[in-house]
């Protein structure tokens, strides 16, 4: 048997994922010990598994022996003051809560998720710092970058696996792979699979509910001014976002009248300002620069141009500062800001924005529902959401993708369990003991 630790547990995504490898392989599990701060979290943590998380894993003194790490740990800048070596002190941060655990029960080995910013974090030295610190403890380290639309579930979500073994380096089958950058090029290489034979993999309109609640449509008054871009073909929409500083397949608040209807001139003058505002002539800001109307004239030069720029001024579409225009963005007043392509993979799912990502199905817009949400994460059916949808959302946006755990976990229990003897007998189980910690980070 493999007993096991489920540190940042979340709702236990990262633990379901590895109770099905060793399922998959034919050995026991074991969770002898969770923790997890967030109360709604631990609130479906304990619907789907009947425990719950210890709390604040600062607050914990004592952990029982366990042969198997898990966390999904917060990312947080490290001190690099003094330290000639280059690298930095984790005291003070939460990682520090994983090296305590590691130095003081020596699992044999470990699995932690982060997310991919992590590798260019503080210009690297964060995991610098990190790798660092696991190998002073005595463990041997693999790095693996994974993109979940690889693994049987249909959103684009590149994250970060570190795997570790005591006093050796981990072995596995598994390489870096990021898959495709967007939902268009997934659809190309999907294609391409198909022609030459290769499995298809998982797309939007597969993790669909067939009969969703009403309650999931768009508001009728969503729908209508939907309706003044696309007309009654809403599945015009699949693919869209909508999005006020960027051109390309968008939509935007003047097209939809969000502020008050804009005339086919006004929309022509703020479509062609967003084309256009990221030009390199203007300069290189990502997401575009302030014009004066000079600059504007070179692309729109209209005579009635300065009635259209004062109308887009008066219904707020438009502002002026220092004699330079810009769009005013409007993109929380969206009720949805992403339209996914059935035929292709979602956006990432994140814990703020889950909830306005959308799909039309038999022409009907509508949100995402949070069982579909937790099928973009590869949990099964029978995984318990949080009744309260505010909460379901965020924590879907916030846990791991099931499947790759599971995979890398039963890649790495396959190559290294002979080599670390996992599932041997432990010496012996200790009661955790809380102790008093300042509240100084929030993490859910």
């Amino acid at each position: 048997m493999i007993r096991f630790a489920d540190f940042f547990a979340g709702i236990g995504g990262t633990r379901l994922g590895f109770e099905y490898a060793c399922h998959e392989i034919g050995v026991e599990a074991s969770c002898v010990f969770s923790s997890e701060k967030d109360r709604r979290a631990c609130e479906t943590y304990h619907l789907n598994f009947g425990e719950r998380p210890a709390g604040d894993i600062r607050q914990i003194v004592g952990f029982p022996d366990f042969d198997f790490l898990l966390a999904g740990f917060p990312c947080q800048p490290f001190s690099y003051a003094g330290k000639h070596e280059g690298f930095g002190d984790t005291r003070g941060t939460l990682f520090f809560e994983i090296e305590r655990a590691l130095r003081d029960k020596q699992p044999k080995a470990f699995l932690l998720e982060n997310v991919r910013g992590l590798t260019t974090h503080d210009q690297g030295r964060t995991l610098k710092t990190i790798l660092h610190s696991l190998e002073n403890l005595n463990y041997g380290v693999k790095c693996l970058i994974l993109n979940s639309s690889n693994f049987s579930v249909p959103q684009n979500r590149v994250r970060l696996y570190i795997l570790g073994a005591f006093s050796v380096k981990p072995k596995t089958s598994l390489n870096s792979d990021v898959g495709a950058p967007d939902s268009h090029k997934f659809k190309t290489r999907r294609h391409q699979s198909s022609l030459s034979g290769h499995t298809k993999r998982k797309v939007v309109k597969d993790i669909l509910e067939e009969t969703p609640a009403p309650e999931y449509r768009c508001s009728e008054r969503f729908i209508k001014m939907l309706s003044k871009v696309v007309g009654s073909n809403f599945e015009a929409l699949h693919g869209t976002r909508l999005i006020d500083y960027r051109h390309g397949n968008s939509i935007h608040s003047w097209e939809l009248g969000i502020k008050g209807d804009c005339t086919s001139e006004e929309i022509a003058f703020m479509n062609s300002l967003v084309a256009n505002r990221r030009r390199k002539i203007f300069g290189s800001h990502q997401d575009g620069k302030k014009l004066t109307i000079e600059q504007i004239k070179t692309f729109y030069d209209k005579p009635n141009l300065e009635s259209i720029v004062s109308s887009l001024m008066r219904k707020g579409y438009l502002q002026i500062e220092n004699g330079r225009y810009n769009p005013v963005c409007g993109n929380m007043s969206f009720e949805i800001f992403k339209f996914l392509d059935p035929e292709s993979i979602s956006i990432t799912l994140t814990s703020s924005d889950a909830h306005k990502l959308g799909v039309v199905q038999r022409n009907i817009p509508r949100h995402l529902t949070p069982r579909e949400c937790a099928r973009l994460q590869g949990f099964p059916d029978s995984f318990k959401c949080h009744p309260i949808d505010q909460y379901a959302y965020r924590q879907f946006g916030n846990t791991v993708t099931v499947p790759i755990i599971q995979k890398v976990t039963a890649d790495f229990l396959r190559n290294n369990m002979l080599a670390l003897q996992l599932g041997s007998k432990p010496k012996h189980v200790e009661k955790p003991v809380k102790r008093e910690v300042p509240d100084l980070y929030e993490y859910a």
